[in-house]
């Protein structure tokens, strides 16, 4: 007997895998394989030394600065000080109450790595991050003592002989005193720094020191010597974040391979026959000196923070290759993806002779990536509103009154009624004397007629002003209260509170209430 089955089976997919099939699955975290930076020459080299210089050179020296600000105030020219909750930075002090300041600097620094990122992408991340910064100063280190790529491949493969611990025992110990000098450095910030480094060395500082300084220490020299790039790839959110402020018109480091495609050896294959190649040797030039260890030449990567070493070594090798530079270069996706059609037109695979012409340059129609393409509205709009934050700042600084006065009123009880008759407010004020120089000051209220001041402070019972004087970069508390004869107040009435000092030059104000029994009472 023959038994159909008709059960209709599904259709086979033996063809279909997983996008994160096991067999493919990369690890969330890969183990790191050292990477051995060549040393390269060239313009963006150079400019690396000289920001490396200039932002070591500001980090080390700033807290060193002196600036006079008179006999009463410190003369540090950047000083933290929490001690007496108080910022200065030049001729400027910053009090607790001015906090919004600092929150305007970090609005301009949010704003400058917009304006920056959307114009010439990484930058930030290639030349002036401290980890990019202190990262190149281990490898200069590392270079001086252990030698250039090859001989540090060899001395990492080498036994571990008497030679080898030497100059391994000396990098590591210039690593750890680089690492001190910035914890250092750090703690300099937070107090008198000649005083504080001699208390240092006497071993008088406060413990807080000893341990700022522990932390930094180990924290720079795992990070800049030991994890490098790690850091970059695994712990930074930064490279996530900046891929949406990037767009078709910013400049990126770009290998150009339009050009430098399909990759050959010229000099040991010349051009075999009926197949041209691209300008690219695949020397591996630029992978060698990339302290990232990627390959540009794979297109734009997580890993790349557009440090353009790779720009100055690809131009070192056409230069003797006779070819024009600028295989690798700074260059916008919008001029790149124009020059890939006319490389490919219909095509996928590249065709040389369609970006030269008959003499070796570059066909019409190529087009060159310049300056004049970060002139465009998105970063004017950075640029002007980033200035407009920095000129309101400045205004608010330049007007800001050097005196200041702050009434906080008794919540309860909000009024009392005396034997008299007179009803009477309770207040605690604040008198702040943000000058150098010692304020005879005169604290009065405007409005409230008959209204009179009255506390411990005052000899004159019935008196509408208070003279008091207030210590250079200092706060006055006082306890005052007002009191009232008048009949058939409200039961909320508003006058001002004014503090002016003797000449009038300087005055500060602030609304105040006074509370009152309701009239149904």
């Amino acid at each position: 007997m023959i038994i159909i089955d008709n059960t209709r089976l599904p259709e086979s997919h033996d063809d279909v895998e997983a996008v994160n099939s096991s067999a493919k699955r990369q690890p969330l975290y890969a183990a790191r394989r050292k990477i051995f930076p060549k040393r390269v020459q060239g313009w963006f080299r150079r400019f690396k030394w000289l920001v490396m210089l200039v932002t070591l050179s500001i980090y080390y020296v700033t807290p060193w600065l002196r600036w006079d600000r008179g006999p009463y105030a410190p003369d540090q020219a950047v000083l933290l000080d929490l001690n007496n909750r108080r910022f200065y930075f030049l001729f400027i002090e910053i009090w607790p109450h001015e906090f919004y300041y600092v929150a305007g600097l970090l609005v301009m620094a949010g704003v400058g790595l917009f304006l920056i990122t959307s114009t010439v992408g990484r930058a930030w991340c290639g030349y002036a991050c401290p980890q990019t910064v202190w990262v190149d100063l281990f490898i200069a280190v590392e270079q001086f003592v252990e030698g250039d790529r090859n001989a540090r491949i060899k001395l990492d493969a080498a036994p571990w002989t008497p030679a080898k611990v030497g100059r391994r025992g000396l990098k590591h110990g210039i690593w750890l005193l680089i690492g001190v000098a910035t914890g250092g450095a750090w703690i300099f910030y937070f107090a008198d720094a000649p005083t504080l480094a001699a208390d240092l060395f006497s071993l008088q500082a406060p413990p807080v020191a000893y341990f700022t300084i522990a932390i930094l220490t180990a924290t720079t020299y795992t990070f800049g010597g030991l994890m490098r790039e790690q850091v970059c790839t695994y712990m930074c959110p930064w490279p996530r974040i900046q891929g949406a402020m990037l767009d078709e018109h910013s400049l990126t480091v770009t290998y150009n391979d339009w050009r430098g495609e399909p990759r050959g050896k010229p000099a040991k294959h010349p051009s075999p026959a009926g197949k041209p190649v691209g300008d690219c040797v695949d020397c591996k030039a630029c992978v060698a000196v990339c302290p990232m260890g990627i390959d540009i030449r794979d297109g734009q990567q997580l890993e790349c923070i557009t440090c353009a070493l790779c720009i100055d070594a690809c131009d070192a090798v056409m230069d003797k290759l006779g070819r024009e530079r600028g295989l690798i270069s700074y260059a916008t996706l919008n001029d790149y993806s124009a020059n890939m059609r006319i490389a490919r037109q219909d095509d996928v695979v590249i065709q040389p002779a369609r970006v030269r012409n008959a003499t070796g340059g570059f066909a019409p129609g190529i087009r060159r990536t310049n300056w004049r393409s970060v002139l465009r509205p998105r970063t004017l709009v950075y640029f002007l509103g980033w200035s407009a934050i920095g000129m309101a700042m400045l205004v608010a600084l330049s007007l800001r009154p050097a005196i200041g006065l702050n009434v906080l009123h008794d919540r309860n009880p909000l009024f009392v009624m005396l034997s008299d008759g007179s009803i009477q407010n309770g207040y605690d004020i604040k008198i702040l004397n943000m000058t150098q120089q010692p304020q005879e000051l005169v604290l009065s209220i405007e409005g409230l007629d008959g209204a009179t001041l009255a506390g411990p402070s005052l000899t004159d019972a019935a008196a509408r002003q208070l003279r008091v004087t207030v210590e250079p970069d200092l706060v006055l508390p006082l306890r005052l209260y007002v009191r009232s004869t008048a009949r058939n107040l409200p039961s909320q009435s508003d006058f001002t509170m004014v503090v002016t000092s003797q000449d009038g030059a300087m005055s500060a104000s602030t609304p105040v209430r006074f509370e009152a029994p309701d009239q149904e009472e």
